[in-house]
């Protein structure tokens, strides 16, 4: 399989090392070394992206832009296949593509100090910031409705209702929880009835390994692009907030351990802000916080109508594994929602640092 796909980049098998990278739950991964050049070869879960070619052409639309308006931004775009293609596809084994690889750059699987949160927030503010003039519904939605709270609300809904009864009544407490915070899914809507909030080019999953850093711990680029596409500033910060702001994440079974720290919260923010500065409207100023509620809670009521529905979509490792994932993000919103007075001032602060205001 892999010499095929090495020889429509004109690499030969016998002067390659191909190692495996384990990093990564969708793409498998692998790092190829030839002639004294190291690449990135990944193959592209069709199962979870349905449409190979379109998430090709909007990391290539995205490359051409910034190319153009930016060329000292760092942006690794796949290499070209000897017949100038942006992938390979073989019918037995799927769609794959090459990047080159970033020497001296190196990945991080959990964020350890708020000098990381701020390096990987101000990366995904300065990708949002460059591509601000750039028309983003040029680009396909690669993962259609992703960030639609909307639409995982009324599925949580019909799960609560039509899914495994035995599992809809021992969860019945924590799916009261859930509609009480219906006011989440109401503000999206008034988020997208909104012309003054602009629909970017956004990233749609800031977890801390798709940022490149350096030797030194400073963030060089961001790296896996298959969820490019349309969206809200709001699910790129809300995703930071979610993955970066407690030391337990989303598996932890022990809950007294989830907490949401004050000084990754300042990080996030005053990476994010600095990065894109006047570009975030007052409108997208005044819905910092609501970010963090708006992606935990979209991610809580998925595992929860996962759960009622006998883990069709995520799968479990065991029996409640989605009953403890929709637990956790709950009280992750809980106690995110009990500092609001204390993360307000925190985004006031900076936003008057940057001479910058909101509407409210």
């Amino acid at each position: 399989m892999i010499h095929s796909i090495l020889k429509a980049y004109g690499i030969a098998d016998e002067q390659s090392v191909v190692e495996p990278l384990v990093s990564g739950l969708i793409n498998k991964t692998w790092k190829v070394t030839s002639a004294g050049q190291d690449y990135i070869l990944q193959r592209i879960n069709h199962f979870v992206f349905k449409k190979p070619y379109e998430v090709a052409t909007n990391i290539r639309l995205v490359d051409e832009y910034l190319a153009q308006h930016h060329p000292d931004y760092l942006f690794v775009a796949p290499v070209k296949t000897l017949s100038n293609e942006d992938m390979v596809y073989n019918k037995d084994d799927g769609y794959f593509r090459m990047f080159p690889y970033i020497k001296g750059s190196h990945t991080i699987n959990v964020v350890s100090s708020p000098d990381q949160a701020y390096e990987a927030a101000l990366q995904f503010g300065t990708f949002a910031r460059l591509l601000s003039n750039f028309d983003a519904e040029k680009l396909h939605d690669t993962i259609p409705d992703f960030h639609n709270l909307t639409l995982r609300y009324y599925q949580f809904d019909d799960s609560s209702k039509y899914g495994n009864a035995k599992r809809i009544k021992r969860a019945k407490a924590i799916i009261e929880d859930a509609r009480k915070h219906l006011h989440i899914v109401e503000q999206f809507e008034t988020v997208r009835l909104n012309k003054r909030i602009k629909r970017r080019v956004m990233h749609h999953d800031t977890k801390i390994s798709n940022v490149l850093f350096d030797e030194k711990g400073k963030g060089l680029c961001i790296i896996d692009l298959d969820t490019v596409m349309p969206g809200y500033f709001i699910s790129d910060v809300g995703d930071m907030m979610r993955t970066y702001l407690s030391p337990a994440n989303e598996e932890e079974t022990d809950f007294s351990k989830i907490e949401v720290r004050d000084d990754f919260f300042r990080a996030i923010v005053h990476g994010y802000v600095s990065s894109m500065g006047n570009e975030l409207m007052p409108e997208e100023r005044d819905l910092i916080l609501y970010s963090g509620w708006f992606l935990i809670y979209m991610q809580a009521i998925r595992f929860l109508a996962d759960y009622c529905n006998n883990d069709a979509y995520y799968g479990a490792k065991y029996e409640d594994h989605n009953f403890v994932r929709a637990s956790n993000q709950l009280i992750l919103l809980k106690r995110l929602e009990e500092k609001t007075d204390v993360f307000e001032k925190i985004i006031a602060d900076e936003l008057k640092r940057n001479n910058l205001f909101t509407l409210s």
